[in-house]
This record gives structure tokens, sequence and C-alpha cells, in this order.
């Protein structure tokens, strides 16, 4: 848990020039469209071993919070992913729905064009694939981290960010023509790159 909130915490070092600015807090919302490139790696019980997991698509998120400083911005960021989600060692190939929150910390150079750095801890998360040739399962209780960088030109900013996230439960809710609904050893570790056009409002 501790190398999650490595990468978050290290951004409160970047908004301490920015403590002696005038405060000139708010809140603000910033609604986004995302695509995002997933690879992961599925560690199923023995004796199955483990499996390459692939998913990209696209989604949309948002986050709200508010400016602590003009530079210095903090609050919740969620996101909801439609993808296609392929695992390699059965060659499952299927549509998945992806969800995650968590708190998150930022900052951003005070001026209309404006350079942006930002990081989220992820509190909860999961991946539901469809079910396919009678397996359905769920990966839950998904916990990691999220960081980026943008460009803010006027009402939009353009990011890429870099996503980590492992998945600690599988719910195993069918297999064939039988409904299990029970939870599995089954793990998922997956890392992702998105890219999205956002737009802070202020409020």
């Amino acid at each position: 848990m501790k190398k999650y909130l490595l990468p978050v915490t290290s951004l409160l070092f970047l908004s301490a020039p920015v403590l002696a600015e005038e405060n000139k807090g708010g809140l603000f919302i910033e609604p986004m469209i995302t695509y995002e490139q997933s690879k992961g790696e599925i560690d199923y019980p023995a004796p199955f071993g483990k499996s390459d997991a692939d998913s990209e698509g696209f989604g949309v998120g948002a986050r709200i919070g508010f400016h602590v400083y003009q530079s210095l911005f903090v609050g919740a960021d969620g996101r909801y992913s439609a993808l296609e989600f392929k695992d390699e060692g059965s060659d499952n190939k299927t549509d998945a729905k992806a969800w995650n929150y968590g708190p998150m910390i930022g900052v951003q150079m005070p001026t209309t064009i404006a350079l942006r750095v930002w990081g989220s801890y992820i509190m909860d998360g999961q991946i539901d694939p469809e079910k396919k040739n009678g397996f359905d399962a769920r990966f839950e209780d998904g916990t990691g981290y999220r960081v980026g960088a943008g460009v803010k030109l006027g009402f939009a900013s353009l990011n890429l960010e870099y996503q980590n996230i492992a998945y600690d439960k599988t719910k195993i809710q069918s297999v064939g023509n039988f409904g299990t609904n029970s939870v599995s050893d089954t793990n998922l570790d997956n890392s992702t790159w998105i890219a999205s056009v956002s737009f802070p409002i202020g409020l």
C-alpha cells in the first residue's frame, strides 16, 4: 500500500512554492473523455498459472474539488470505461466495464497556457468482463495509483496518465450453466496508459 502513496505524496514537495501566493481558492469540476490501453497479468490458482490480459477502450471521468491556492488543487477523481478485454491464456475476448475512484492532488502554473501535474490514490475499483464461453468473473477490490501531466489551453486540458491497479479479489459469477457467486484467489495486476481531454470549470 505504501508504494502506491509515494507518487501522490511526492507532489506535496512540488506545491511548496505556491504557499506564499495569494489564496484564490474556489470549487471546480473537470469532466473528461478518456482512451486507455492496459496490459495486465492474471494470477490464476494452481494448476492454471499466470496469463497475460490486455484491454483498451474509451471512457469518461471527472475530477471535483477546490483550489487551495491558485496553483494547488485537491479533490476526488472518478473514472468509468467501456473496454475490450482479452485473456491471452484462454484466448477469450469480450467487452468489459471498469470503474475506479479516489482522492487526488495536483499543481499547475497560474498562466493561461498552463503545465499541470497530479496524482491520485485509487481507493477502490473493478473490471467486469461479460460472460464468455460459459465463464463469468469480475475482478474486484482494486487499489493503486495514477499519476499524470497535462497542458491547459484555454478551456481544455490535454493529458497523459499512467495508472497501476491491483485487483485482489475475483468473484466467479457463473461457470457453464451454473451460477456460483463464489470468491476466487485469482488476482489481476493491471498497468494502463490513459490519454484524455478534460475541461476544468470553476464553480
